[in-house]
């Protein structure tokens, strides 16, 4: 498997919760710290969540602190997004992929191109 592969969205109301999954073994099986990405029609695509393999350190866009809790199952090369409190704004397309963090923001790592199908997440008002 080269590509992630995501899932676990779907459509809620504002204030609900979501858990997104995304296994992606030729990249959690060495270690790369990972990270939740987000796109919504017409916006650049924006790195909401990261988390370091190694001691668990997470990092959040401020949008999403408090609300988001990024997580990852070593054993079964699985990465989580649980999200609460989802607003009408989380409404976008949510992938996984390699991370890093730089200047306080989470973005992808240089030279990735294996973007997964992503999952949506539409939250209504």
């Amino acid at each position: 498997q080269v590509q992630p592969v995501e899932s676990g969205g779907g459509s809620v109301q504002a204030g609900g919760s979501l858990r997104l999954s995304c296994t992606a073994s030729k990249y959690t099986a060495d270690s790369y710290r990972m990270g939740w990405f987000r796109q919504a029609p017409g916006k650049e695509r924006e790195g909401v969540a990261a988390i370091y393999p190694i001691g668990g350190t997470t990092y959040y866009a401020d949008s999403v602190k408090g609300r988001f809790t990024i997580s990852q199952d070593n054993a079964k090369n699985t990465l989580y997004l649980q999200m609460n409190s989802l607003k009408p704004e989380d409404t976008a397309m949510y992938y996984c992929a390699p991370a890093r963090v730089s200047g306080g923001l989470v973005r992808v790592i240089p030279g990735f191109t294996d973007w997964g199908q992503g999952t949506q997440v539409t939250v209504s008002s």
